[in-house]
């Protein structure tokens, strides 16, 4: 429990709240990227149904995680365990409590019991400094599946970060 929240694994009964969180998250988080641009919006909602994400949660491969306040899911994280992380998302209004970062660290967390030392993800602009903050680096620009250019982030998770401006210095020890 995090600030009255609670981080659960994901169960098919939350497909139609997690899929609200996705649609809500991208059309009104994300506009930086979509530009709201129909055709982009379309594609990148296209797999967000409740049927497609319910199969998600089932999948043997995937470990989902959802965060709930006051009964209400509010987050939604998935790895795979091929290292990646598909999604990490929270409403509008609990951005920038710590719910993100309490998901993120749930999937590290499974990632290190499943034996994975380095995750990956692709960020849309929009989350960017979010993952910077938390240990990622960036790796440069890449293409999405939505036709977006998105920026590669990966984390090894064999390397303690104690915070932000340590997980920038990874070639050099010095302090300052």
């Amino acid at each position: 429990m995090h600030m009255g929240i609670e981080i659960r694994t994901a169960v098919p009964e939350d497909a139609t709240a997690v899929c609200a969180v996705l649609r809500r998250s991208i059309m009104e988080c994300c506009a930086e990227d979509h530009q709201n641009c129909p055709t982009i919006l379309a594609s990148w909602l296209g797999n967000k149904t409740p049927e497609t994400v319910a199969t998600w949660f089932t999948t043997p491969s995937n470990f989902t995680l959802v965060a709930v306040c006051e009964g209400e899911v509010v987050g939604v994280a998935l790895l795979t365990q091929a290292g990646k992380v598909s999604l990490c998302y929270v409403l509008p209004e609990v951005m920038h409590r710590g719910i993100g970062k309490s998901l993120l660290y749930g999937l590290e967390d499974r990632a290190r019991d499943w034996g994975i030392s380095v995750i990956k993800l692709k960020s849309t602009v929009s989350a960017r400094d979010f993952y910077a903050r938390n240990g990622y680096i960036n790796g440069g620009k890449e293409m999405s599946c939505f036709g977006l250019e998105c920026d590669f982030f990966w984390k090894n998770l064999n390397e303690p970060v104690t915070d932000a401006a340590a997980a920038g210095k990874r070639f050099c020890g010095c302090t300052g």
